[in-house]
C-alpha cells in the first residue's frame, strides 16, 4: 500500500513523495513576490500514478536510461531485459523501480528514508539489490535525494536517478520555451535513431547543444539538426567530467517568476529532456493537459548504454562495494 509524506522547512518550501515510485508528486516553490507554485508535473489524485504515464517524479532503477537491444553482457554472461522502448530497454523495465511500493525506513518533518530489494533476475537483471533513497528538504531550500544501493549474489549494473519534471511558472503553467537553461558541459554524447548513444563524445561549441551560457530552451529546438531530430527535441546526456563531487550542473532561470534552480550533483552526467512526447494524453494535475514542452527533466546519472560502452564511465556494482549518488535541486529567486 502506497503512502504519501509531506516534507516542510521554515520557508514555506513543501515536497510530497509518495512510497509507490518514490514519486515526488508535488514541490511549492516561491516566486519573486513570495507566491507559491507547484512547480513538477504530476497526476491527481496519487492513485492514478499507477496507470501509465511518463516516469512523473519517479525513483528510476534498476538502470536508469536506455540500454540498446534490451541486453547487455557481463563477465561473459548476456543478459536480457525487457523491450520497452523500440528495441531498447528504458527506465528499468516494464516494471521498474518507478512501478515497486519502497519500504519507509524512517520518515520525519524534513526527510524521507525508502529502501527497496529488488530480487536476483528482476526484470532480466541479474544479483539481489538493496537500494534505498533519502529525499531531505533543507533549509537553504534544496531538495536533496541521495541513494545508495548494495547487491548480493553476483555483480550487478546499477544507475539511479529521478524523472521529475519541472516547470519554474507553475506545472500548468504552459510551455517552458522560455525558461533560460545552462548547463555546466563542454561535451554531449550523440544518439541514434532509437537514442541510444553512438559512444562519440562531441564538443558543444556551435551546435544547438551549447548550454555553457544561459540560454532559452526554445531558442533552437527548431534549428535544422540531425540530433534535434533524432530526439524529437532534446534527450541528450551531456558529460559533466571528473572529479565525481557535488559541482553546479545546470542552473535553470524563469524570468516571468524570478524563480531559480540549481541543481548539483556528483555524477559524472546530466540526461536534459525537453519534454517532446509530452501530448495531452498524460492527464496533469486538476485535469489539465500536459501539451509538448510542458516540462523539462534534468535527470542526474550515468550515461545512457553505459553496460554495453566500456569507454563509459562504469555502472558496475560489486557484492561488499556501495553505490551512492547524491543530487540537490535547489530553489531561489530574483529580481
Amino acid at each position: 500500500m502506497s503512502e504519501l509524506f509531506t516534507l516542510k522547512n521554515r520557508h514555506g518550501i513543501e515536497a510530497r513523495i509518495l512510497s509507490y515510485g518514490g514519486i515526488v508528486a508535488s514541490l511549492l516553490a516561491p516566486d519573486r513576490n513570495g507566491r507559491f507554485a507547484d512547480v513538477v508535473l504530476g497526476l491527481d489524485p496519487p492513485r492514478d500514478y499507477r496507470n501509465r504515464h511518463p516516469f512523473f517524479g519517479a525513483l528510476i532503477g534498476r538502470c536508469a536510461n536506455r540500454i540498446a537491444q534490451a541486453r547487455f553482457t557481463l563477465h561473459g554472461t548476456e543478459y536480457k531485459l525487457a523491450a520497452n522502448n523500440g528495441p531498447n530497454s528504458l527506465h528499468g523495465g516494464v516494471n521498474g523501480f518507478d512501478k515497486r511500493v519502497w519500504q519507509v525506513l524512517s520518515a520525519s518533518w524534513s526527510s524521507l528514508d525508502l529502501q527497496y530489494v529488488s530480487a536476483d533476475g528482476e526484470e532480466g537483471y541479474p544479483g539481489t539489490l538493496i537500494a534505498t533513497a533519502r529525499y531531505s528538504l533543507t533549509e537553504d531550500n534544496a531538495l536533496a535525494i541521495e541513494y545508495s544501493a548494495q547487491v548480493a549474489g553476483s555483480d550487478t549494473v546499477v544507475n539511479l536517478t529521478n524523472h521529475s519534471y519541472f516547470n519554474l511558472s507553475g506545472e500548468s503553467g504552459g510551455d517552458v520555451l522560455d525558461h533560460e537553461l545552462q548547463i555546466n558541459a563542454e561535451r554531449f554524447t550523440p544518439i541514434d535513431g532509437t537514442l541510444i548513444p553512438t559512444g562519440e563524445l562531441r564538443s558543444v561549441a556551435a551546435t544547438p547543444f551549447d548550454f555553457r551560457q544561459p540560454v532559452r530552451i526554445g531558442e533552437r529546438l527548431g534549428q535544422d539538426d540531425e540530433q534535434l531530430r533524432c530526439g524529437k527535441g532534446y534527450d541528450h546526456n551531456f558529460a559533466l567530467g571528473e572529479p565525481w563531487q557535488m559541482r553546479l550542473a545546470a542552473r535553470v532561470g524563469h524570468g516571468a517568476s524570478g524563480r531559480v534552480m540549481d541543481v548539483f550533483t556528483d555524477q559524472p552526467e546530466l540526461q536534459f529532456y525537453s519534454g517532446n512526447n509530452l501530448n495531452g494524453t498524460q492527464g496533469g494535475k486538476g485535469g489539465t493537459p500536459y501539451q509538448r514542452w510542458a516540462g523539462f527533466c534534468l535527470e542526474t546519472q550515468h550515461y545512457p548504454d553505459s553496460p554495453n560502452h566500456p569507454e563509459f564511465p562504469s555502472t558496475l556494482l560489486r557484492p561488499g562495494e556501495t553505490f551512492k549518488s547524491a543530487t540537490r535541486y535547489q530553489f531561489s529567486t530574483r529580481s
